[in-house]
């Protein structure tokens, strides 16, 4: 009982020993796989070990912020934070390299704030704020999975879409597209206009605001029944 007890008060203990700083990595270590679970089954490219390495690296740091001036300098000397701090600055980097830029379209942003926030909670583990880590973990997987299916159920947030289309003949008058588009509640933003007299076609584009998590297919299939349609696509942005 007393081998117990003189366990679990080493994992409370300031000082870092070998005890308290491998059940801290492994800590870590879970915490981010449960986040990393969750993004690689959004099919994020950070997934379960990329997380589980961000949250121990940081945890590490942590631990080695704390450990230089009680081994070196005596624990009422030093600046413990000075290596964490950079942690901070650094974990940057990787959050840039999960965002994408597809024609101006940046996706990866919640991935970025995922990886952010995982470093962070190694930054915990490694102070030995254990419920805390294991709060923010859960508050963290609450935002990705609970925040989504709400968003998804209200319909939240508007997403820009380009609708291209080649159509036959020389196309003078775009409100029946206006039409289509007004009764599928897509709201038009700009237009853009391509005249090929030798060919008698004419190419159109439209920029259009759309909610996130709205079926676009049956609007395309609408617009295609306007006219003789020849090619019909749907992309983040034209590319003019």
């Amino acid at each position: 009982m007393q081998t117990w007890l003189d366990f679990f008060a080493g994992m409370d203990s300031l000082e870092v020993n070998l005890a308290n700083s491998i059940f801290r990595l492994l800590l870590s270590m879970a915490l981010g796989m449960a986040v990393g679970a969750e993004r690689k089954q959004k099919g994020q490219i950070a997934g379960i070990r990329t997380f589980s390495l961000i949250s121990m690296g940081a945890c590490l740091a942590m631990l080695l912020s704390i450990y230089v001036p009680q081994a070196y300098l005596g624990l009422k000397n030093g600046d413990p934070g000075r290596i964490a701090a950079q942690v901070i600055t650094g974990i940057g980097f990787i959050g840039g390299g999960a965002m994408i830029h597809l024609k101006g379209a940046v996706k990866g942003l919640t991935t970025a704030a995922g990886i952010w926030m995982t470093a962070i909670i190694g930054m915990a583990v490694g102070v030995g704020m254990y419920m805390i880590s294991l709060s923010a973990t859960m508050l963290i997987l609450l935002t990705l999975i609970a925040f989504e299916r709400y968003e998804k159920k209200r319909k939240l947030g508007q997403v820009t879409k380009v609708i291209s289309l080649t159509v036959e003949g020389i196309v003078d008058d775009i409100d029946p597209y206006k039409n289509v588009m007004r009764k599928d509640g897509t709201r038009l933003s700009t237009f853009f206009i391509e005249y090929d007299y030798d060919k008698k076609e004419t190419e159109l584009n439209f920029v259009v605001l759309a909610h996130a998590y709205t079926d676009l297919m049956p609007l395309l299939k609408d617009m295609g029944c306007v006219r003789k349609t020849k090619r019909l696509t749907l992309t983040n942005q034209i590319d003019i």
